[in-house]
């Protein structure tokens, strides 16, 4: 390994999930008059709808749309949704990447739904004036392990049939979310909020919501998939009455995370962050001939997930280039997904500090030298 070193990031906290916690973050900084006590106690009640009053009012998300802390974490919500409203009408999957690949799987071989599947390799996506909105249609907003995202909700009609389903778990408090064009939308905490994993979180707009309360699915549901009680929607679980226990510490610690975050400015000081990181690392690419961004249209590369290519580098040399900055405690967990091209990917989250992705440029130079060598 080459002699000369850059100094380090102050944090070198790069991965994609869990990702880097809150600057300022410790754990001696939680409240903790939740911790030991029922969830279904005032106190435990009072928290849960507090930390769902804080998501509303970071996303700005209007009166017409609920949210729900449900378990199983993104996909535990995902799949919720998928399982509770699908099978009312015919279904299209969008797929770009590998978390879209898995609800194909689950739409097509689990609940046999015989979808209609439309594909892009990693780094593109599919021609979204393809999609027939008559059909309910699912999606990652951004997909975190290929770098690329769509590039608004322009491309979803107002008046369409079907229901939208987002898988929004990289996306949400990074983007601007046209609402009224989501029915369901999902995501964790452990994504731009740097929260804990184990939680997810259920968004369900006026038409999932009458989707759920008009119709039931061939097939049985498990309990912590139940949303409807004698024909109505659970109303409970939308304010703090979770269907299972969840963890009141992974809750003081997502309230953590919203209570900065609002003091940031809300979800434009969050974007912002987010905004000059995915610049920062930009910078770095343009300037080195050998490192290129593993979506080359920057109107849906993703401004969180960010994933490059290495020139000639295979798995082995991507295992050895994030192993040797590891080891150098420069940056941590930055190898691409398994399933995606070889590669790196770094969080640019709006808990990542600009400067550590600045300070970062110089380490990727003396690992990719050192290995050269």
């Amino acid at each position: 390994m080459t002699d000369t070193k850059p100094a380090l990031p102050e944090r070198p906290y790069f991965s994609s999930g869990p990702c880097a916690k809150p600057p300022g973050y410790s754990p001696e900084k939680l409240a903790t008059e939740s911790l030991g006590r029922s969830h279904r106690a005032k106190i435990g009640k009072t928290r849960l709808q507090y930390c769902i009053d804080l998501m509303r009012e970071v996303l700005a998300l209007p009166d017409t749309h609920r949210i729900g802390i449900v378990p199983g974490s993104d996909t535990g919500a995902f799949e919720m949704a998928m399982w509770t409203m699908l099978g009312a009408r015919g279904v299209t999957t969008l797929a770009w990447e590998s978390f879209g690949e898995g609800w194909v799987t689950d739409a097509a071989k689990q609940l046999k739904l015989d979808p209609t599947v439309i594909r892009a390799d990693y780094g593109q996506i599919p021609d979204l004036s393809q999609v027939d909105f008559s059909t309910d249609v699912l999606f990652t907003w951004n997909g975190t392990t290929s770098g690329v995202r769509v590039p608004n909700a322009d491309w979803i009609p107002a008046d369409r049939e079907g229901l939208t389903f987002a898988d929004a778990t990289s996306a949400v408090f990074a983007y601007d979310i046209d609402w009224s064009k989501i029915d369901v939308a999902t995501f964790s905490w452990q994504k731009v909020l740097g929260g804990e994993g184990g939680h997810g979180v259920l968004i369900l707009g006026p038409r999932a919501v009458e989707r759920l309360e008009t119709y039931t699915p061939a097939w049985p549901l498990p309990k912590v998939f139940r949303l409807v009680s004698k024909g109505k929607l659970a109303e409970g679980v939308f304010k703090g009455e979770t269907i299972n226990t969840p963890s009141m510490l992974a809750v003081e610690d997502a309230i953590f995370a919203l209570e900065w975050a609002k003091g940031l400015g809300g979800l434009k000081g969050l974007q912002a962050r987010s905004d000059a990181n995915a610049a920062a690392l930009d910078a770095i690419v343009q300037s080195r001939p050998w490192l290129s961004h593993l979506c080359a249209d920057e109107a849906i590369r993703s401004k969180t997930s960010v994933c490059l290519s290495v020139e000639g580098a295979d798995a082995d040399f991507i295992k050895a280039f994030a192993g040797a900055l590891e080891k150098e405690g420069a940056a941590y967990d930055i190898a691409g997904y398994r399933d995606a091209p070889a590669g790196l990917r770094i969080w640019c989250g709006a808990t990542v500090d600009t400067a550590d992705i600045e300070a970062l440029g110089p380490w990727l130079d003396w690992a990719y030298a050192s290995l050269k060598q």
